[in-house]
């Protein structure tokens, strides 16, 4: 054969692969879509499906991207900064040529449950509809009812800033084959209506695992991992795991302090701060009691997946610490922090939280307290805590060498029993 025909062959071949693998693309990213009605629907919306959707869109925080800092309500614009670059909420008022008074309640749904625009055009999963699959076409319904009852906002919608190939539809119709899958919810038998209500709420509408879940080098959730904690992109906090006692994990908490924390932003046994508190702010706070009480339900009953460290290991040996870097760290502590937690770490009733046995001073992961260091800490202003006490940054004050020995000395006293921090870690915030 000579070398022309065999070109031609290999190029024959990868002609037809290429064909195939677009063809298996374009199957895997059709899936589960139903054809859009060919005529108008008529829709009616009314005033107890606008209410409905008002709850709905509260419980999904939908505000909570689509509104920019003083911008008009669910007019979108905000930036949403990744690793792959920055992408722009889109505007969900019912404005005819920038927002979705164009779009019927059928349109609405395929971006819900499949991710796709109106025009046929892959979503980045920036909007999470990886989780929202899960909404009902019920509940979908009622939220669009509700975003078409606002007043219009001719705000246009920016493009997104992502790096190529990320900017391509190509590139995402590759991550939706190999990450995204559309089903629904599918209550589980075995379980009271109560612990279904809180599944659906946590996994699908309240999409949780965006914060509280792993992600792997693609930016997609590690769905097997669950809600096993993870680092949020670009801000730097971490999402502590809702399976791990040792950290946000609730199964041995009353169901009334679960419900507490999520409708007033703390309880006897923590409180929440950095994005947690502004999920409470504009989302938990407003839910019911029993769909709070759902939640709680299902986060108590989430499987403890705590490392069991092998009962022939031995005691842990003594965590070292460096006694100049503690002296430094204790007179830091008494200058900054002991007026308000204590000199003994044991903070004060209703006002600021006790350092000492405090599970989120003892994380593995000091990100937290690092951030908290440097930019403050506010709890949520809600109904059930009007007024909360906030600790002020001290970023401006301290440095690295600082930050390292306070939280250092602060992990190692009173009965805390946690590594130290170096100037390293302070520099991965």
């Amino acid at each position: 054969m000579s070398l022309l025909r065999r070109t031609v062959w290999v190029v024959l071949a990868l002609i037809v692969l290429l064909a195939l693998v677009s063809g298996v693309l374009v199957a895997m990213n059709l899936r589960g879509e139903d054809a859009l009605p060919a005529q108008a629907e008529s829709f009616n919306a009314t005033p107890q499906l606008v209410e409905r959707g008002r709850y709905l869109a509260l419980a999904g925080n939908c505000a909570g991207c689509h509104t920019t800092r003083g911008g008009r309500p669910y007019a979108g614009g905000l930036p949403i900064e990744t690793p792959f670059g920055t992408i722009y909420s889109s505007n969900l008022t019912p404005d005819a040529q920038t927002g979705i008074g164009g779009w019927s309640s059928a349109h609405f749904w395929r971006a819900m449950h499949n991710g796709r625009s109106k025009d046929g055009r892959l979503l980045y999963p920036a909007f999470p509809y990886p989780n929202f699959t899960k909404v009902t076409r019920e509940d979908s319904d009622a939220i669009y009812a509700y975003l078409r009852s606002l007043a219009p906002a001719s705000e246009q919608n920016r493009e997104h800033r992502l790096r190529f190939p990320y900017d391509t539809q190509a590139a995402l119709a590759v991550w939706r084959a190999l990450s995204f899958k559309p089903e629904p919810f599918v209550a589980n038998a075995g379980k009271p209506a109560e612990w279904n209500r809180g599944a659906y709420l946590v996994d699908g509408l309240g999409h949780c695992i965006a914060c509280h879940g792993s992600r792997n080098s693609l930016g997609a959730t590690e769905a097997k991992r669950g809600l096993s904690g993870g680092l949020i992109a670009v801000e730097n906090w971490y999402a502590p795991s809702l399976t791990d006692p040792h950290e946000a994990g609730v199964a041995d908490w009353p169901s009334a302090d679960v419900v507490a924390l999520l409708k007033t932003g703390v309880a006897p046994r923590g409180s929440v701060m950095g994005p947690m508190a502004d999920v409470v702010f504009r989302s938990t706070q407003y839910l019911s009691d029993a769909d709070l009480g759902a939640m709680a339900s299902y986060l108590k009953d989430l499987p403890d997946t705590a490392a069991t460290p092998a009962a022939s290991a031995g005691p842990r040996a003594p965590i070292r610490r460096d006694a100049g870097t503690m002296a430094r760290g204790a007179k830091i502590y008494d200058q900054r922090c002991a007026y308000c937690h204590g000199d003994q770490g044991q903070g004060a009733m209703g006002a600021y939280p006790p350092l000492a046995g405090n599970r989120a001073v003892n994380m593995a992961r000091p990100t937290n307290l690092m951030q908290v260091i440097a930019h403050g800490g506010f709890l949520p202003t809600t109904a059930g805590n009007p007024r909360p006490y906030g600790m002020p940054p001290f970023g401006q004050t301290l440095d690295a060498a600082d930050v390292a020995a306070v939280l250092t000395y602060i992990r190692g006293s009173w009965g805390n029993d946690s590594a130290p921090v170096t100037q390293l870690d302070t520099m991965r915030r």
